[in-house]
């Protein structure tokens, strides 16, 4: 059993160099050595007494297992054929066993001859989480995450993150040791004393390869753990569900009708701009297709509502529909969670974008901006993708709730001090735009169960939509703090302060300018037009006794001039 575990090591390591030293692994080159390895790994352990259980989980029987060790290179030397890319070994009956790979780690459970070892499926990003701020505090952490309602446990991760600092500290201090150990060995020694040093040096790499072994699991438990933390809340946001959410402004009043007023849905059908019927039939429930006019509308939208934001500064993008989702995580959102929003397509790592906000955090991720440069002002344009899972009943009617439609996005890189300022900037805008059209809307300050895991603070706004007897939401916007910039990785530099005359040496003496620390940025987000909302809201509140629909002033020249959408001719 020994020379086919061996083998089978060997096998598996020359398939693992391949994919892992590759430039850019592919997902289908992962996914195949993710599906392959634990029925490796069982074969490798113990044979017929390894039981592969739900995530590769073997429990040993009658054979004491005797800690666990990082593959270092001393059993790289012994073992030339394996090299050093796997993790994660463990002594068996006095052998060395490959338990890991870069894809997996282990975790060990129990006591002696009842030690169970699991294979946990690390992260394949991490945070920059303040672990050591969340500690300094917890009560406040914990009392943020009771008022959002969140699954996130600070206990746990205030105690993984001290047992990571502790081991990190015990493995520091053997390190140390071993230094001191070959500082030893560099002097005239006798034969005794030298082997004495050798095998002292040699426990105390054994030693430290154990607790790296032990460290890296509880890293990757930490991490795993941290990213279920949300961001904190404002002082100023409601705390409690949505229903005491507060009215921040109130624009307008309900348009009082002489006529049964009709719904976006009849409106629309009578005046030949949908057909929900045949996109029914094309690609299912809640996929339309826009007609006529209704096209039209659609692009003066996008068209009129860009206009005015590059007049205020915003540079235009297009972004991509599909996204990789480390990047979807990254921006605060599950792509494969339960109930998730977005769709994945199958076979890959991608997922159809749900909203600009990811595409565009994409682009700026793993960067260093130069302070001049912020705020960085953008305005994106896309097609948006949602499941809409659980989502059913009258709410959902037409155009409401739809698998795709297009959008407008704002989104602002910021320094963390000018936030909150650019937040009130984006509902203004956002205010004046639906003011510019007609809208009657209020703008509500979200509570703290509705905000979400990024947002430090939301403003939605509702517009009065008569057809369906109610407000409906046709925007939001987000500050989301330093939340996505530490899972993105964007930083900027701070402006080096400029030295006092006074205090500058002679211009002979070669100083060594000290630059300031990078600091994560600030990232904010809101929707500047969400099409088949607009839609909904211009078509209810601007139609006329006869069936037609008043077209927006603002929106003529973006519509050729037309004023009007009138019923079509027989």
């Amino acid at each position: 059993m020994a020379s086919t575990g061996i083998n089978t090591m060997q096998a598996l390591f020359a398939f693992s160099t391949v994919l892992h030293r590759a430039p850019s692994p592919s997902y289908s080159s992962r996914r195949l050595l993710n599906s392959i390895a634990p029925k490796l790994w069982s074969a490798v352990i113990i044979g017929d007494n390894c039981s592969e259980k739900k995530r590769t989980i073997c429990k040993s029987h009658g054979s004491r297992r005797q800690g666990m060790a990082v593959a270092s290179s001393s059993f790289a030397s012994s073992n030339n054929n394996l090299g050093s890319d796997f993790v994660v070994t463990e002594q068996i009956e006095g052998k060395s066993v490959l338990l890991s790979s870069p894809s997996f780690l282990v975790e060990s459970q129990g006591e002696e001859d009842d030690k169970e070892v699991s294979f946990l499926k690390p992260t394949t990003w991490r945070a920059s989480i303040d672990f050591k701020w969340i500690r300094e505090n917890k009560e406040a952490v914990a009392g943020n995450i009771r008022n959002r309602n969140s699954s996130g446990d600070v206990e746990q991760v205030v105690r993984l993150y001290e047992q990571s600092v502790s081991l990190s500290q015990e493995i520091d201090k053997l390190r140390a040791e071993r230094n001191a150990v070959a500082s030893a060995m560099k002097g005239k020694l006798d034969l005794a004393r030298r082997e004495e040093l050798i095998e002292q040096g040699k426990q105390l790499k054994e030693q430290v390869a154990e607790l790296e072994g032990k460290l890296a699991v509880l890293s990757e438990r930490l991490q795993q753990e941290g990213q279920r933390i949300p961001n904190m809340t404002h002082p100023s946001v409601p705390i409690g569900s949505e229903d005491v959410a507060s009215i921040r402004k109130e624009v307008g009043r309900q348009r009082e009708f002489t006529f049964p007023v009709k719904d976006h849905v009849e409106l629309g059908l009578a005046l030949d701009l949908f057909d929900f019927e045949a996109a029914s039939e094309v690609s299912g429930t809640k996929f339309y297709y826009l007609k006529n006019e209704a096209v039209l509308l659609e692009l003066a939208l996008i068209n009129w509502t860009l206009s005015q934001l590059l007049s205020k500064g915003f540079l235009p993008l297009s972004t991509p529909d599909l996204v990789r989702s480390t990047v979807v995580e990254k921006c605060g959102f599950q792509p494969r969670g339960q109930n998730t929003q977005v769709y994945s397509v199958e076979g890959t790592d991608l997922c159809l974008a749900g909203t600009a906000e990811i595409p565009v955090g994409g682009m700026y991720m793993d960067s260093m901006l130069p302070e001049a440069s912020l705020p960085l002002k953008l305005v994106a344009f896309s097609h948006c993708f949602r499941t809409e899972a659980g989502a059913a009943g009258a709410a959902t009617r037409g155009l409401y709730r739809v698998h795709q439609f297009s959008k407008l996005e704002m989104f602002v890189i910021s320094r963390p001090e000018d936030s909150d300022i650019l937040h009130e900037e984006l509902i203004s805008i956002e205010e004046e735009l639906y003011s510019s059209l007609g809208l009657h809307y209020k703008t509500l300050d979200m509570s703290s169960e509705d905000l979400g895991a990024p947002a430090y603070r939301k403003f939605d706004i509702e517009a009065w939509m008569p057809g369906l007897c109610r407000y409906g939401e046709i925007s939001s916007a987000s500050n989301c703090t330093d939340y996505q910039s530490r899972r993105l990785n964007i930083r900027y530099r701070p402006a080096t302060p400029a030295v006092a005359a006074a205090q500058q040496p002679p211009k002979s003496k070669k100083v060594k300018t000290t630059l300031p620390p990078l600091q994560f940025v600030h990232t904010l987000n809101a929707t500047a037009c969400a099409v088949p909302r607009m839609i909904i809201a211009i078509l209810e509140n601007n139609q006329q006794e006869d069936g037609s629909v008043v077209i927006p002033d603002v929106l003529r020249p973006f519509m050729g001039g037309l004023g009007l959408i009138k019923p079509k001719s027989r």
